[in-house]
């Protein structure tokens, strides 16, 4: 597993830790727990992540 990523959160997240994180790679994007940092890890083509928004917006 790559350690060096940047791992993100919305900024509508308060701080119980009730929220995803995501990392975006230009072939990837890796969704985890955020209240669990070393969590597994989902992975979706960037075309899925888009498809995904679209749909929780």
């Amino acid at each position: 597993m790559n350690t060096d990523r940047i791992w993100i959160k919305s900024s509508f997240s308060d701080d119980t830790g009730e929220c995803i994180e995501v990392a975006a790679c230009p072939c990837i994007v890796l969704i985890r727990d955020s209240k669990l940092g070393n969590s597994p890890q989902i992975r979706l083509s960037p075309a899925a992540w888009m498809a995904f928004i679209g749909h929780t917006e």
